[in-house]
C-alpha cells in the first residue's frame, strides 16, 4: 500500500529548543493515523512540518512519495488543513465562508454540492443561511471540515478536530472520519482525547516531549481503550 504520508527520523528545533526527537511513522492511503499526546508534545509542530512552515533539523517528511523540502506547493495542494481554531468569518453564513474560502483556492462548487457537504457533516439546514457569529464551535468545526471535503483533498491534517465539542458532535465526527477514510482519503489528527483517538483511528503513535514512545494498532475492529489509557497515564508521570 503507498504511502500518503510519511516522516523519517524528523527531528525540529523550535527557538533554539527541540520539539521533535527523530521520530517515524507513514500513514497508508485511505487510513486514519492519530498522534496522541499532551500539551507541548509535538503534535501541532508535526502537522506545521508536513505543511512545509517548519524546516527539519533531520530526517525528512514526504507527502504522497515527495520529500516537502523539495516541492512544498505539491504538497500543499494535496492537503487540506483544519486547525483547533478554525478561522471563518462570523458577518458571514456558511454558505457564504464555502464559497469565499472555495474561490481563494481556485475551486468552485454548486449549491447542490455545498448542500451535501454540509448534510455530510450533519450541519442544520436552518444554520447554513445565518450569521455565523451566531454558532457554536462544533457547529463552526462542521463548517470547517465540510470545506476541507469540498476542497476534495486527498489527505486531511486535523489539529485537535474534537476539542469543545459535546459527546454527540463527536461521535459525528469519528462517523464522518470513518467515512472519508473508506472512500480513500488519508486522515492525520492530533489529539489529547485517548477515547476519540481510540474510537476513530486505525493506528495510534503516543507522542510525548517530542518523542514517539509507543504505537498501537486496531485489531478486531478496535484499540483497546484501556490499554491506551494506562500507556498514555503513565508517560505522563514519567
Amino acid at each position: 500500500m503507498n504511502n500518503a504520508l510519511e516522516a523519517n527520523s524528523l527531528s525540529i528545533n523550535r527557538s533554539g529548543k527541540p520539539v521533535l526527537n527523530d521520530i517515524s511513522f507513514t500513514v497508508p492511503a485511505g487510513e486514519i493515523y492519530a498522534l496522541l499526546g499532551g500539551n507541548g508534545a509535538g503534535k501541532s509542530t508535526t502537522l506545521l512540518t508536513f505543511l512545509g512552515f517548519l524546516e527539519a533539523a533531520s530526517g525528512s517528511v514526504s507527502v504522497q512519495g515527495e520529500q516537502v523540502n523539495k516541492n512544498v506547493k505539491k504538497a500543499r495542494e494535496a492537503i487540506a488543513y483544519l486547525p483547533e481554531a478554525a478561522t471563518l468569518y462570523g458577518h458571514m453564513s456558511a454558505y457564504e465562508n464555502l464559497r469565499y474560502f472555495l474561490d481563494l483556492a481556485n475551486a468552485k462548487a454548486s449549491d447542490s454540492e455545498l448542500n451535501e457537504a454540509l448534510d455530510s457533516v450533519a450541519l442544520q439546514t436552518a444554520a447554513r443561511s445565518q450569521h455565523m457569529v451566531t454558532y457554536s464551535k462544533g457547529m463552526r468545526q462542521k463548517t470547517a471540515i465540510a470545506l476541507a471535503i469540498l476542497r476534495d483533498s486527498p489527505i486531511l491534517l486535523l489539529d485537535e478536530p474534537t476539542s469543545g465539542l459535546d459527546p454527540l458532535a463527536i461521535d459525528e465526527f469519528n462517523r464522518l472520519a470513518r467515512k472519508l477514510a473508506d472512500q480513500g482519503r488519508t486522515i492525520l489528527m492530533v489529539t489529547h482525547d485517548v477515547y476519540g483517538a481510540c474510537q476513530v483511528a486505525d493506528r495510534i503513535g503516543l507522542l510525548r516531549r517530542g518523542k514517539l514512545v509507543g504505537a498501537f494498532d486496531r485489531t478486531e475492529g478496535e484499540i483497546d481503550t484501556e490499554t491506551v489509557h494506562r500507556a498514555f497515564a503513565e508517560r505522563a508521570s514519567t
